[in-house]
């Protein structure tokens, strides 16, 4: 009689261990699924991250070697590299932006003629000294455009005027308009010194690819599924 009664007690020992067990066990999922979640959210975004630079790098490179992207055939095969994340035009989940920029010195200026009998710039040059936009092109979906180096002003007293077919900004616009100025921010490749850009030989030119792209959004893991970055040439 003890011995039934105690393996009696023992099967309704284990049968409660084992309800016990399942309710853990849920109450782990709790956490361990949002984690779960969480960490493919960012696995997917680390790797579109890393194709955003890679496409900028590239785009870039094909930019500053002179492939004149305001041509279809270009942007073809430039769509053809932005594939995988999306580049596939005014409605996809990726862009590109190309910007030409020079430096106003005062040859540039004297250029346009804004230059006093002395040979100094005078007031008509307006940009003396700042970094200025020669072109400006955006492939793909202008909406996701982010201003790493800023853009162009199209509109207003200072404006510019952005050939449509070319995006090129004529040398009077770009030296004697405000509205060409560049905002290179913490980005600036040169030192200027008395208004002299060190190291860059007058009338030079650098050139910059900046993609964005829509990654993958998971509230409340990645609520900003947006990548950035920039290839300065």
């Amino acid at each position: 009689m003890y011995r039934n009664r105690a393996v009696k007690n023992r099967g309704t020992r284990l049968g409660g261990t084992r309800g016990g067990a399942t309710v853990e066990f849920g109450l782990i999922l709790l956490v361990l699924a949002p984690l779960m979640l969480g960490t493919g959210v960012v696995g997917v975004n680390m790797i579109r991250t890393l194709q955003t630079i890679q496409l900028a790098r590239d785009a870039g490179h094909m930019y500053a070697r002179g492939v004149d992207f305001s041509q279809p055939g270009n942007v073809t095969i430039l769509m053809g590299l932005g594939q995988s994340v999306g580049l596939t035009g005014a409605t996809g989940s990726a862009e590109i932006t190309f910007s030409a920029l020079t430096y106003v010195d005062k040859a540039t200026c004297a250029a346009v003629g804004a230059v006093g009998t002395n040979g100094l710039p005078n007031s008509a040059c307006t940009n003396f000294g700042s970094w200025v936009f020669t072109q400006w092109i955006v492939v793909g979906n202008t909406s996701l455009r982010r201003n790493g180096i800023g853009s162009p002003l199209v509109s207003g007293p200072t404006a510019v005027t952005v050939d449509a077919h070319t995006g090129q900004i004529s040398i009077s616009d770009y030296v004697t308009k405000a509205g060409a100025v560049a905002t290179f921010n913490s980005v600036n490749p040169y030192t200027v010194v008395n208004g002299t850009a060190q190291g860059l030989p007058s009338g030079q030119k650098l050139y910059v690819a900046e993609s964005g792209v829509r990654g993958f959004t998971m509230p409340p893991f990645v609520t900003n599924g947006m990548t950035y970055a920039f290839g300065l040439f």
